[in-house]
Parts: C-alpha cells; sequence; structure tokens
C-alpha cells in the first residue's frame, strides 16, 4: 500500500512508504512530472544498485513520453578514482548503460574527470558546476549512512572533492562489482552543494537498511551518519519501500 505522511514535529521531510514491487514507477511518475514542469532540469544523479529500478522506469516513461529529457542536464553524482575510462564498474560507464544511452532523446550529461592528473583540480571544477544550482538531487543511502562518496566524518559544509574511501565502501565493490583492484578514493559532491538544491530525494529500498534509514531520520544528526545531515534540507522527500521502513515512526 502507497502512503506518504505530513512533517511531523521534528520531522520536516516528506516520507512515502512504497510497496517494494511498485516503488520505482511511483518516484519515476514524479520525476516525470517535474520534466515536464521544467525541461531544462538540472539533476544530479546517483549509481548503484538501488536507483536501477528507477532508471528502467524512465526509459519507458521516456519512451510514453511522460519523461522528456532531452532539454535537461544530468551532473553526476560521484566517481571512482584510479578505474580505467570504459570500465564497467565506473559510474559514468552505469549511468549511460542503464539510463542515458538507452533514451531517444538523450541530456546533457556532466560526468566527473576522474582520469585527470590532478583530482583535486577536477572537483573543484565539478564542483563549479554544481554551484550552478541543482533542481533536484537523488541519493541513495550507503550501509555505513554514507550518500554518495559523504564517507562518515563527512560535514554538511563539505563541497565537492576527493575522498578517501571507507572500508566498508570497497568491500561492497567488491562484492557488487568483483573488481581485481579495488580504488581507495573517489570524487563525490558534497554535502553542501546536496543541501544547496532545490529538490533532495532519498531512495532506500530492503530490509538490511532498516536501521541505517532509522539511525539517518529519527536519531541526532552527526558525521557517524552524513544521511542525518538531509534533514535539514527544506525540501527533502525519503521514498522507501515497506521493508526499508519497518523500523520508522509514522507518525
Amino acid at each position: 500500500m502507497s502512503g506518504s505522511s505530513e512533517p511531523v514535529p521534528g520531522r520536516p521531510y516528506r516520507l512515502e512508504v512504497l510497496p517494494s514491487a511498485g516503488w520505482a514507477r511511483v518516484v519515476a511518475a514524479s520525476f516525470g512530472a517535474r520534466l515536464q514542469a521544467r525541461p531544462a532540469l538540472r539533476v544530479c544523479l546517483p549509481t548503484g544498485d538501488t536507483p536501477a529500478p528507477l532508471y528502467a522506469e524512465l526509459v519507458a516513461a521516456e519512451g510514453r513520453g511522460d519523461a522528456p529529457f532531452a532539454s535537461a542536464t544530468v551532473v553526476l553524482l560521484d566517481e571512482w578514482v584510479g578505474l580505467p575510462a570504459g570500465d564497467p564498474a565506473r559510474c559514468d560507464v552505469r549511468l549511460r548503460d542503464q539510463l542515458l544511452g538507452r533514451l531517444d532523446g538523450p541530456p546533457r550529461f556532466v560526468a566527473i574527470d576522474a582520469d585527470a592528473a590532478d583530482p583535486d583540480a577536477a572537483a573543484a571544477a565539478h564542483d563549479a558546476e554544481c554551484a550552478r544550482g541543482l533542481d533536484l538531487v537523488i541519493l541513495g543511502l550507503g550501509m555505513n549512512g554514507h550518500v554518495g562518496f559523504n564517507e562518515p566524518g563527512s560535514r554538511p559544509d563539505d563541497p565537492t572533492r576527493l575522498v578517501r574511501l571507507a572500508v566498508s565502501t570497497r568491500e561492497a565493490a567488491v562484492t557488487r562489482y568483483g573488481l581485481p583492484h579495488v580504488p581507495t578514493a573517489g570524487i563525490t559532491v558534497g554535502l553542501a552543494r546536496l543541501l544547496e538544491a532545490g529538490e533532495a530525494w532519498l531512495l532506500v529500498t530492503g530490509e538490511r537498511k532498516a536501521s541505517i534509514l532509522r539511525r539517518a531520520l529519527e536519531e541526532p544528526e552527526g558525521p557517524d551518519c552524513p544521511a542525518s545531515y538531509l534533514r535539514r534540507h527544506p525540501r527533502l522527500a525519503v521514498f522507501a519501500d515497506e521493508p526499508a521502513a519497518a523500523l520508522l515512526r509514522r507518525g
């Protein structure tokens, strides 16, 4: 059963609890409405397992004319540093494979220059692109509370930057991609830019995310769980399937 709740004292965000089998379709409809209302939408998108069903729904919606991407700009959320161009585990490759390359009218795409000789300069250039304004950021939630590559220890005023990856993030990459060499660093859009966006959507699915989602939303904010800082955003929407939302208060 789909449900939404109005903000309650101490919870300014909007929570949508959705069926596991249909959450992506609901989010895609909201995304399509944003594109129709603002064809030149500037959106920051992640990669990973969580958004993959959403991207499949968006490809179908574009084919029906419900999600016109042609005038939009897509800004990449994060990227590994140390993987060669074209590696299937790279974030830019995955986003093209799952979404951008499957659209009839693809948007302008702003990737992260992770191959630059100076990764700090590449991060600064991507930060400048984000500083032009992001209408919407879509985020997943890491098991350690990260969003993007904003690992534990990140602060709400952090810009887009080169970061050292947590061991748990690297281990997850080995499990997911079977990489023989796992990068120790990445470039990520910082929390400061995420909090400046017009809207922020947090996507969370699966029972194994229930505890960290509760930590992010219902316990005091802090650098041990960077996602907790998203509650500062005046237009945060949390889309969680029923297993992920199992431990949350419902108002």
